[in-house]
């Protein structure tokens, strides 16, 4: 199976009614595994910011977490495993794995709890698969 097919198929799923607006998967080097057309172009300090933050947790809550220059505000995660941010009306949910980082960003109808649960649940399953 192709990462653009862990994309399209896993990170856009339909979960009661609602999906998420962007979706990624980004190796820890910053290259692009897979996205979606409406994910934004990532900065390098972005992904460099993101994998700080998973190394020392809070690293990022003092500034908020940027994708495409867009500003989130850190709100809650898993220190090391999960970080999850929040504007607005939408949000984004970031998943450390061995390899890569599984983003997923979404917009109301969409609840965080729903974002959360299709990110993580690839997110582990990467995991349990050993990337």
């Amino acid at each position: 199976m192709s990462w653009q097919t862990y994309v399209d198929d896993h990170l856009l799923c339909e979960i009661e009614g609602n999906s998420l607006s962007a979706a990624a998967i980004i190796g820890h080097d910053g290259s692009v595994w897979a996205q979606s057309d409406t994910f934004p172009q990532l900065k390098p300090e972005e992904v460099a910011g993101i994998l700080s933050d998973f190394e020392e947790p809070g690293t990022l809550a003092p500034t908020g977490l940027f994708l495409g220059g867009t500003k989130y505000m850190v709100i809650q995660g898993e220190p090391g495993a999960v970080i999850r941010g929040k504007k607005g009306a939408g949000g984004v949910t970031v998943k450390k794995t061995n390899l890569a980082l599984i983003i997923g960003i979404y917009k109301e109808p969409m609840t965080p709890g729903q974002c959360n649960m299709i990110v993580e649940r690839l997110g582990d399953y990467l995991i349990e698969q050993g990337i």
